[in-house]
């Protein structure tokens, strides 16, 4: 039983936690330094030679661990992009490159010979372009995409209610994941849920939602993943509750949404408040995820509010085998694929699979440009990895 954490040491803490997840691989730094991709890519000499795509809503930070499976609450799960806090309208070759240097730094993770990363690339490549022509034909999954599916789809709020709060009880825990609010945080919090619009979006989403009610039943501070480090996140317990009395409960998720860290593409007409932005952008590239969230306003800033299903799960790679991380790259830049391809209409689907085949190397089956971005910030990254684990080092000898 961990003690809980003041509201004083929270930034303290989420330091320390991020600093030493970023640590322990090269593959976690990759995950948790998105603005350092960018810096890197935008450095890089192979950044004049990315084409550019048609504008479209993307990711912005495609990485491994934002793949998973995900519930359009009606019983059906499908693989995901899963989380787009970064998303904006821009080139789809940015989420390509994000693709396969996260799947470039699992395999080096799992001992894999740096053949296996080309032909992962270019597997990649294939996969997409799958998409890309519509073709019926799927992808098949991997070893690692199959169990996560087969997990998530037997997941009930049970399974939730433990993982999440250690319990089946309709309460938040204070502890390890969750903390204390402010009493401004708790006042907010409930003036959230009583407002008339949220009411009505969040029982929009309810089947037989007429003469039901919400209610907030319980909150605490959230300490997940660190990425909202000095951001508003929040875990609330709700109850939704009909004319007699009867009713369901639901854990929802309140996030903070600032300006992207992702390039926009020139003139791209997006809506100004960030959370509307990432709503609008799950919406076009993660329809299970996107019809289930909503913007609001919380002690005045921009939050994105989303019902968290059981079935929402990601994907963890611990370690490859070398025919998984072949297929999973395929499978998996197909899901991107796919976002991507609803986006478009068929004469700029084309235009753009062209775009991507017409690149191809003498000596690999695959983009020059996407594989020598991969090169050159695996090669970044790796170096910043090292950096930081010297700091983390010193730091926790002083």
């Amino acid at each position: 039983m961990h003690d809980p954490v003041t509201a004083q040491d929270r930034i303290a803490t989420l330091e320390s936690a991020r600093t030493l997840k970023m640590a322990r691989s090269a593959h976690a730094y990759v995950r948790g330094n998105t603005v350092k991709f960018y810096e890197w890519l935008a450095a890089s000499p192979v950044a004049g030679r990315v084409p550019m795509g048609p504008a479209i809503w993307i990711c912005g930070d495609c990485h491994l661990g934002n793949l998973g499976p995900l519930s359009d609450g009606e019983g059906h799960v499908a693989v995901q992009i899963r989380d787009l806090d970064q998303t904006v309208i821009g080139n789809p070759a940015l989420d390509l490159i994000r693709l396969g240097l996260s799947l470039a730094t699992a395999a080096r993770g799992s001992d894999l010979p740096g053949v296996t990363t080309a032909r992962m690339v270019e597997e990649m490549v294939e996969g997409y372009a799958g998409a890309l022509r519509r073709s019926d034909e799927d992808a098949p999954e991997p070893d690692v995409v199959r169990s996560v599916k087969r997990r998530a789809l037997g997941r009930r709020w049970r399974h939730l209610a433990r993982e999440r709060m250690g319990a089946a009880e309709p309460r938040i825990p204070l502890g390890h994941k969750f903390w204390a609010l402010e009493d401004a945080e708790r006042a907010g919090l409930t003036a959230l849920f009583e407002d008339a619009g949220v009411k009505r979006q969040i029982l929009s989403l309810q089947p037989d939602s007429a003469d039901r009610d919400v209610r907030l039943i319980d909150a605490a501070y959230w300490m997940k993943g660190c990425s909202s480090l000095g951001l508003l996140r929040y875990a609330a317990l709700i109850a939704i509750k009909g004319a007699k009395g009867r009713g369901d409960y639901a854990l929802v998720d309140i996030k903070e949404a600032i300006a992207p860290i992702a390039p926009a593409a020139p003139g791209a007409a997006m809506p100004r408040d960030p959370a509307e932005r990432v709503v609008a952008g799950a919406r076009a590239l993660s329809p299970y995820l996107g019809e289930r969230m909503i913007a609001g306003r919380l002690l005045d800033r921009s939050v994105f509010i989303r019902e968290l299903a059981p079935q929402d799960l990601k994907l963890e790679v611990e370690q490859f085998s070398q025919g998984q991380a072949v297929k999973a790259a395929r499978y998996l830049a197909r899901v991107v694929g796919k976002a991507h391809a609803r986006q478009m209409d068929e004469a700029q689907r084309g235009a753009w699979r062209h775009a991507l085949l017409d690149h191809r190397g003498t000596s690999l089956d695959a983009p020059s440009w996407l594989w020598d971005a991969v090169v050159d910030l695996s090669g970044s990254h790796e170096a910043g990895y090292l950096e930081h684990c010297r700091r983390y080092a010193l730091a926790n000898a002083a």
